[in-house]
């Protein structure tokens, strides 16, 4: 009996600690299960984004307007992101005629102050530089490079043949700005042709990328801003006379 009073409380905390062992096995093995779940679902996931990556790169490199549509899309949301507003800063697709009555949309027009205005188009080449991405080294790849070179240059004629800059009611200076929204695209351009850029804006054509056309857009959104505020201080002081002129 004096055995079992001292045993007792020992006994019990074993049952204690068994319970606790038996629970944290089965949490675990619950815990275990639930991530590999996860897992299976992450495995999923991952190779829907891939199928999703895989056909809207089949997508852009086999319809040249759908290619046409996403640079125009990139191009609007960097606009936007600048701070520029459509209808307001800057308009897309708007209809304009050139001297012999001929009707053209540039993609995009940027409004400046005192009746100013940048047309920026985008070009968007695509297929040939992902043939060249995907291609191993050798005649292969060398001709891929020398099709997309051309596919630039042919770009930069086409947007040059246009004359955007001397549409009727638009004020733009003597040159475009066509956009490439695939930065190392370009990049990869201007280093197999460093002339590219002279060529180009020889004919008026002035090749920008994300952030090259960015920092040129931030500073449009601050001229509007200066000009707004300018504008509102004329209006200010405007009002504020004809309320001293109503006093005397």
């Amino acid at each position: 009996e004096h055995l079992d009073l001292i045993l007792k409380p020992f006994k019990e905390k074993i049952a204690t600690f068994e319970k606790k062992v038996e629970e944290t096995y089965s949490t675990e093995a619950k815990e275990r299960h639930a991530l590999k779940s996860e897992v299976g679902r992450l495995i999923e996931l991952n190779q829907k984004i891939s199928q999703d990556a895989t056909s809207l790169t089949n997508a852009l490199v086999g319809n040249s307007k759908t290619q046409g549509d996403w640079g125009e899309m990139v191009l609007e949301k960097l606009l936007e992101s600048a701070g520029l507003r459509e209808g307001q800063e800057f308009h897309a697709q708007k209809q304009h005629k050139d001297e012999e009555g001929e009707r053209f949309k540039p993609d995009f027009i940027v409004n400046l102050p005192d009746s100013k205005h940048i047309v920026i188009d985008s070009k968007v080449t695509l297929k040939s530089y992902h043939a060249f991405c995907k291609s191993e080294e050798g005649p292969v790849k060398e001709q891929c490079l020398k099709a997309f070179l051309e596919s630039v240059n042919k770009h930069v004629s086409d947007l040059s043949s246009k004359h955007y800059q001397k549409l009727q009611g638009l004020n733009s200076p003597d040159f475009v700005f066509m956009f490439i929204p695939i930065e190392p695209a370009y990049l990869m351009a201007t280093h197999e042709d460093p002339e590219l850029p002279t060529r180009a804006w020889n004919k008026g054509i002035a090749i920008v990328t994300a952030s090259t056309l960015f920092t040129a857009l931030r500073m449009v959104a601050s001229i509007w801003r200066l000009e707004n505020q300018n504008n509102n201080a004329q209006e200010i002081a405007s009002e504020a006379a004809k309320l001293y002129d109503k006093f005397v």
